[in-house]
């Protein structure tokens, strides 16, 4: 199965076994609660994909790559301790908590009752520490104290041709888990890199390239990879030189892509991209300003070269979408703590109750946009509001004049959030008057409103704004293409049939 087949299983089973009847009790007992294990090929995501779906079900998580650990540690120490037996005090052995059990607890006692201990490499433990791990699998102990009630247990490993450690579990093992194979899969990862943000060259070379997503390839000098982890990784690094103004090359890019064939062409296409952002001027083209001979040079231009300044002028775009959503989420945070202010007793003095509220503040956003946006964007978004709020703290001892001068701070902050929609739809208009006068109705445009279609920010701020192309567009194009696709699919399945009718 695919990795986001795969959350949506870890997610449904936190629902079901975490589950209770009328009487408190979970409706699925521990003893007959599976552990689930995913195998799957290295930098799939399968990591990633548990701590998403703890959080996103407001469960605790526990995680431990077990290599890293000895039979002790998973154990617990050896201590002697006294007890009564037939009468008599004898000295036996004992065992203390495990550091692994131990850190559950210590999320329960920090008010997580409920969770995941997620285990990875479970198939690569040395050969004292297996045991261990079947009886954990088996049983859910560690040595002889048991995993707490409501926390369940979610394993990793990877298939033994990419892991020379991995030792096959038996077939009594394997009838008490269960068992997801997990596939690299593209499209399923392009939902995820577009919601993270991925550098925007990298995806557009994946739509060039698919073919170089995952790579796993034994080679006389070792094993050339390229994992879905490593996209991840160089599109943080990118950012980064971006910023700096730093060089990139090939022996940069294979530090991350461990295969040279690929690294190289990722290189060179880092280098095309570049140099079709500056020969177009995409800044200038959503600001309606159009180089002169730019609609020459794309319309003479290969297909790729389109395809690559299809996703720039996209990439441009989704940053001004995304700076006129942020702007308006603080907006709305920020509307939320001045009505919350002016509605509430006065206590004090306007400035002392604006502080009382302001450290009450956690900063959070919606549960929707919480699980929406990637981490450092939520804390920008936070961390922007706590300044504006901080701003605005009235000095004025009356709470009527207090409000009128932070109500004249937010209608700045609202005016200037206004101001970033206007440009970013403006910018979509400008972007749709170039690939309409360079490539007509033709596969850019087609590109062009799909990307706009699965966008994280695009597709939102569209419903929320509107743009009449896109609609026309998504209707006539997208539907036809959908139309055309199928038309070709029951054409080649009538040839079959046709095929099939021959040979009998």
């Amino acid at each position: 199965m695919n990795i986001k087949r795969a959350k949506e299983e870890i997610k449904q089973t936190i629902r079901a076994y975490l589950s209770r009847d009328n009487a408190g009790n979970y409706r699925i007992p521990s003893i007959r609660q599976r552990p689930l294990l995913l195998i799957g090929p290295p930098g799939v995501g399968k990591t990633q994909i548990v701590a998403q779906a703890a959080e996103e079900c407001g469960v605790g998580l526990v995680s431990y790559t077990i290599t890293h650990h000895t039979r002790q540690t998973a154990v617990g120490l050896p201590f002697i301790k006294e007890a009564v037996y037939g009468g008599e005090k004898r000295s036996v052995t004992g065992y203390t908590m495990s550091e692994i059990l131990a850190s559950v607890w210590e999320k329960i006692e920090a008010g997580e009752k409920e969770g995941i201990l997620f285990i990875d490499e479970i198939n690569c433990v040395s050969e004292t520490l297996a045991p261990t791990m079947l009886q954990f699998l088996q049983c859910k102990t560690f040595g002889n104290q048991p995993l707490p009630e409501g926390w369940l247990i979610v394993a990793a490993g990877n298939p033994p041709e990419y892991n020379k450690s991995v030792r096959d579990f038996d077939i009594v093992t394997l009838d008490r888990i269960r068992r997801m194979d997990i596939e690299a899969d593209l499209p399923v990862w392009k939902e995820y890199a577009r919601q993270r943000g991925l550098f925007p060259a990298l995806l557009s070379y994946l739509e060039l390239r698919p073919q170089n997503f995952y790579k796993i390839i034994p080679d006389v000098d070792g094993t050339q990879f390229v994992t879905a982890r490593g996209w991840e990784d160089l599109s943080e690094l990118l950012y980064v030189y971006q910023q700096l103004g730093l060089p990139t090359d090939w022996e940069l890019v294979h530090q991350f892509l461990q295969h040279e064939e690929v690294a190289r062409d990722v290189a060179a296409y880092l280098e095309l991209y570049r140099k079709y952002s500056d020969a177009y001027g995409v800044d200038e083209i959503l600001a309606g300003r159009i180089r002169p001979g730019v609609y020459a040079r794309a319309m003479d231009a290969a297909f790729d070269e389109r395809l690559s300044l299809v996703s720039l002028i996209g990439s441009g775009l989704a940053v001004r979408f995304a700076a006129a959503r942020d702007a308006g989420t603080v907006t709305d945070r920020c509307y939320a703590f001045l009505k919350s202010f002016h509605a509430a007793p006065a206590e004090g003095t306007p400035a002392q109750l604006w502080q009382k509220m302001l450290d009450a503040r956690k900063g959070e956003l919606t549960e929707e946009q919480h699980h929406l946006l990637p981490d450092k964007r939520r804390d920008r978004i936070s961390a922007e509001v706590d300044r504006l709020l901080g701003e605005w703290m009235p000095d004025a001892a009356d709470f009527e004049q207090a409000f009128e001068q932070a109500r004249a701070g937010f209608a700045a902050q609202a005016e200037a959030a206004e101001k970033l929609t206007e440009t970013a739809s403006q910018a979509l208009e400008y972007a749709f008057d170039f690939i309409e006068n360079a490539f007509g109705e033709g596969q850019e445009m087609v590109v062009f409103v799909t990307e706009l279609t699965v966008g994280p920010d695009s597709a939102p701020f569209i419903a929320d704004n509107g743009c009449e192309r896109y609609y026309r567009y998504n209707q006539s194009l997208l539907v036809g293409s959908r139309r055309a696709a199928l038309r070709q699919q029951l054409e080649q399945d009538e040839i079959r049939g046709n095929e099939h009718s021959l040979e009998f």
